[in-house]
Parts: C-alpha cells; sequence; structure tokens
C-alpha cells in the first residue's frame, strides 16, 4: 500500500460531504472561531478577554494637570477544547470482496464517509445548542410556536439583545425546524439558491429581518422543565441587575440550570445558570442564580412568587462575537503514528475541517473521520432564547 492511498478517496469524500450539507446546520456558520484557543491542547484553558462597560464619563474641567487614571478590570472568560473525536469505520478483504459481488464496495465506502461527517457535523452542532442553558433571558410562549400570524416573537428576542447592549450588525436568530417552518409560510420563503456560491457565513440563512440573518438547525433543544412550585423568594429589595435570588422556606420540588422562571410583578422569563439547594424542596439558605446582565426590574422588599416556564423548544439569538467554537484537528505525536496516510477535507458549508486517516491492521483496514472541538458563551448578555 503507498502512502497516497487517500488520494483516490478524495472523489468519495467530497460526494460523502454534499450528503452532509444539505443537513440543517445552523450554529456553526454563526458563531466565532476563535484561532487562539486552536493552539491549546484538550482541556487546557485559553483566557478570552472580556471588556467592561464604560461607566466613567466625567465632566470636561480644562486644568494644568492630568486627572486621575481611569483603570478598568478586564475580566475574562474561558475556553477550552474538551473533545478530540474519531468516527471510525473498518473493513476486512473477504467483506469487500463480497461487496463486490454485489452492491460494491466503494459507493457503500462513501456512504459511511457520509454518515461519519454527519455524526461530526451533528455533535459539533448540538454541544452549541446546549449553550441554550446560559442564555440571558427568554421571548416567546413556551409551546406556542411562534410566526403564526406574525413576527413579533422574532422582534421580542431581538429587543432582549439592544436592550442588553448585543450588536446586532452580525446576529443570528437560529430556529428549531417547527419555527422554521412556520417562519417560511408566513413570509412565503423560497430557499432555492446554490449555497455552495456563498461565503460560509451566509449559507442557511433563510432570510434576514430586523438585522437578524435567520437560520435553522435540526439540534434545537426541546427543554424539560424543573418540579418547583409554589416557590417564593425572601423578602428584600431586589435592584437590576442582581443575579442571585435568595429562596425563602417555601413550596416544593426544585429547578436546575437551563430551566427559566419569572418572578412576580416581573414579565422578564430569566434563565437559571446554577442553583444552591441543600435539600428536595425550597428553603431558607437556597438560592438560584439567573444568568448575565440579571434582573431588568428593581422591587422592594416583599417575597415574589417565583413560576417555573414550562417545557419549549429553544430557539436561539445572539451575536456572532457571543460564543466561540473552537475545532482543530487532532494532534499526533511528534513521531508519527501507525497510520498509513492523512488527510484534511474542509466541510464548504459548515467550514469544520476533517481529518481523514486510514490504518493498516491485519488483513484488515481501519478508516477515521477525526475532529477536536470545543464551545463557550463568553457573553451571556449578548444573548436570548425564543421559546415555541
Amino acid at each position: 500500500m503507498t502512502t497516497n492511498t487517500l488520494t483516490n478517496l478524495i472523489p468519495d469524500l467530497y460526494a460523502a460531504l454534499d450528503v452532509v450539507s444539505r443537513e440543517l446546520v445552523g450554529m456553526i456558520p454563526a458563531v466565532t472561531v476563535d484561532a487562539s484557543v486552536n493552539r491549546a491542547a484538550v482541556n487546557e484553558s485559553v483566557r478570552v478577554p472580556i471588556t467592561p462597560a464604560n461607566t466613567a464619563g466625567a465632566d470636561i474641567t480644562p486644568a494644568m494637570s492630568i486627572p486621575a487614571e481611569a483603570d478598568q478590570t478586564i475580566s475574562y472568560s474561558t475556553i477550552s477544547i474538551t473533545k478530540a473525536r474519531a468516527f471510525p469505520f473498518s473493513w476486512n478483504g473477504e467483506e469487500q470482496r463480497g461487496l463486490n459481488n454485489g452492491p460494491g464496495y466503494l459507493g457503500i465506502r462513501a456512504n459511511q464517509i457520509a454518515q461519519a461527517m454527519r455524526a461530526a457535523v451533528n455533535e459539533v452542532e448540538s454541544d452549541l445548542c446546549a449553550l441554550h442553558a446560559v442564555m440571558s433571558r427568554a421571548a416567546g410562549a413556551a409551546g406556542t410556536t411562534p410566526f403564526a400570524t406574525n413576527t413579533s416573537a422574532l422582534t421580542s428576542a431581538r429587543k432582549i439583545l439592544v436592550d442588553n447592549g448585543a450588536p446586532v450588525n452580525d446576529a443570528s436568530l437560529v430556529l428549531d425546524t417547527t419555527a422554521g417552518a412556520a417562519l417560511r409560510t408566513l413570509l412565503n420563503v423560497n430557499s432555492a439558491r446554490d449555497e455552495s456560491k456563498l461565503p460560509i457565513t451566509q449559507q442557511g440563512v433563510i432570510t434576514r429581518i430586523s438585522d437578524l440573518d435567520i437560520r435553522e438547525s435540526g439540534r434545537v433543544v426541546t427543554s424539560t422543565a424543573g418540579t418547583m412550585a409554589s416557590a417564593t423568594t425572601t423578602s428584600a429589595a431586589f435592584t437590576v441587575g442582581q443575579t442571585v435570588l435568595p429562596l425563602a422556606t417555601a413550596g416544593t420540588g426544585v429547578v436546575a440550570a437551563g430551566d427559566i422562571i419569572t418572578l412576580a410583578n416581573d414579565t422578564n422569563q430569566y434563565v437559571v445558570t446554577s442553583v444552591s439547594f441543600a435539600g428536595a424542596n425550597p428553603a431558607s439558605g437556597d438560592s438560584i442564580t439567573i444568568a448575565a446582565p440579571g434582573l431588568r426590574k428593581a422591587q422592594g422588599v416583599a417575597t415574589r412568587a417565583i413560576t417555573v416556564v414550562a417545557a419549549a423548544a429553544r430557539s436561539m439569538a445572539f451575536s456572532r462575537s457571543a460564543i466561540v467554537l473552537a475545532t482543530r484537528l487532532p494532534e499526533r505525536p511528534a513521531e508519527g503514528d501507525l497510520a498509513l496516510d492523512v488527510m484534511t477535507i474542509t466541510d464548504p458549508r459548515s467550514g469544520l475541517s476533517f481529518e481523514v486517516a486510514i490504518y493498516g491492521g491485519y488483513r484488515k483496514i481501519r478508516y477515521e473521520i477525526a475532529l477536536a472541538w470545543g464551545v463557550k458563551c463568553i457573553k451571556p448578555e449578548h444573548t436570548a432564547l425564543l421559546l415555541g
């Protein structure tokens, strides 16, 4: 076997990509790929700086001395490449010989490559959609598909972004397929076009409404809901921006990260990012933490009823810079390994580059399609959910 084993596979690989590119991939082309993270080893953290808001406005007063320094504390978020995954399949000579008497080994091998790439793309897309649990707030109504009669749900999601100060010049709304179908019907959208001629960041865009690129994903999460009922906060004043909500001893059940809650006298739907419960029911000393930028409405001293929002499909709106996807090819030892041949192929739809390797065994061959990646929402303030 020569070192050019994979050269003859190139037509099969790109035929496979044509199949994979038909999959509904909305998140991957809509997020940021951070090249600095690509240098990290698996599970090694890389810091991504977060610039704070500037609230130090001051009147200009002429003077012969320079005003005091205006230092800022630059915070950061961390991101890691958490997965290095191979999607393999293998053959022996007898299997190949048997297939050549039927449908043919080469055609089935091409389909296996397609399925491996499909699995890899879908897993990355699923990891990105799982970030729904750290979005800032939610618009829409649980159990009600948006866009039945108008696009008001979309403008409500955009309002969350704008109110949070998110840039919308490069923002997307990634819909589940049910909401996508409703929007296509409402707008009579015809998306029959040659996607291959578009830049990757614009592929899969249904339309553009109110500064948002509207996309679809087959991996949008339909959540479950926590069991907490009749719970209340403690009797305390709440301020705008507050993220930790102390609980009173009232009600039953609990919530978990990713649940959505509302408070009495506040119509905002807040996403829970973490919880602290000592037992199976709310008690004094327990707390719920919601996503940044926290509460949008100040309230006076009083207990507040907490309502858990029902299970819903969670379409996601966000600025590109809010979510980071780091991908690279899995590393090999400097001395090399037992691969007979290795090549890289890039999916023209998602932009993901895969490593394709072939390993020889005793009368057997193994193919691998491999990728390493990690995802992180580094700016929850620049995100929102649209429930359906």
